[in-house]
């Protein structure tokens, strides 16, 4: 395992698994950020396009639930798409109090232009692993999500 090329504070060193979790987080988000920029997209936006583009015509309700960000980033994300072109969103039929998304042809044509930004931002992150260090790498991050999640229930359930 290649030593940390930064100073990690010495109150981290009671877990460095946690800090680099942190620092790993903080750099991917950034790069993403940045390939996002040239796509003209804010951070996020892009995992609501994707949402829409394997179901079209979710409802805001479903698009919070799919993507787990809270009422506010998801609603200021989609005015914002709205007003960039790439959705409208209408009431719904049953309930004019509930508001469909759908994408409009410019949405739709995001599906390649994310895909390949997704893409070279996986060759970046694993560029220096093999590939099975790759694959152990995200049973790992998903053993350690499902663990901070269920804590969490659990935390939730003693109160």
């Amino acid at each position: 395992m290649p030593a940390p090329t930064h100073r990690t504070p010495s109150t981290a060193g009671e877990g460095p698994m946690s800090y680099a979790i942190f620092q790993l987080a903080r750099a991917h988000r950034a790069r993403a950020a940045a390939m996002l920029r040239d796509m003209d997209l804010h951070p996020g936006q892009e995992l609501l396009l994707m949402q829409l583009l394997d179901r079209d015509g979710q409802t805001q309700s479903e698009l919070l639930e799919s993507v787990g960000l809270d009422h506010s980033t998801v609603s200021k994300s989609l005015r914002r798409m709205q007003g960039a072109g790439l959705l409208v969103r209408e009431p719904a039929e049953h309930d004019r109090r509930v508001m469909v998304v759908h994408l409009t042809d410019k949405g739709r044509a995001m599906r390649e232009p994310i895909a390949a930004m997704w893409r070279a931002l996986e060759e970046t992150s694993a560029r220096d692993l093999s590939a099975q260090q790759a694959e152990s790498f995200v049973r790992i991050a998903y053993a350690i999500t499902e663990a901070i999640n269920s804590r969490d229930v659990a935390a939730g359930e003693s109160e």
